[in-house]
C-alpha cells in the first residue's frame, strides 16, 4: 500500500498555535487572580469567542484566493 505520512495543513497549525496562545494567556490572567473576580460563566464565553475569531482568521489566510476568467466565444 501507500504510505504518505502525517500531512497537516496550515489551517490546522494555525488553529494549534491560537488554542496554545489561548491558554497561555488564560493561565497568565489565572495566575495574576483576573479570572476569580470575573467569574466562570464570562470566563467560557470570553473563550468561546476568542476561539471563535481563531476559526474565522485561519479559515480566511487559508487556500489561494485566485481569479477565474471565462473567455466567451
Amino acid at each position: 500500500m501507500f504510505n504518505r505520512g502525517f500531512v497537516m495543513k496550515r489551517t490546522g497549525i494555525y488553529l494549534i498555535g491560537y488554542v496554545i496562545l489561548i491558554g497561555g494567556l488564560l493561565a497568565a490572567l489565572w495566575k495574576m487572580g483576573v479570572l476569580a473576580s470575573i467569574g466562570t460563566a464570562w470566563t467560557l464565553i470570553g473563550v468561546v469567542i476568542t476561539i471563535g475569531v481563531g476559526i474565522m482568521l485561519a479559515v480566511t489566510s487559508s487556500g489561494s484566493k485566485e481569479k477565474i476568467e471565462i473567455g466567451r466565444k
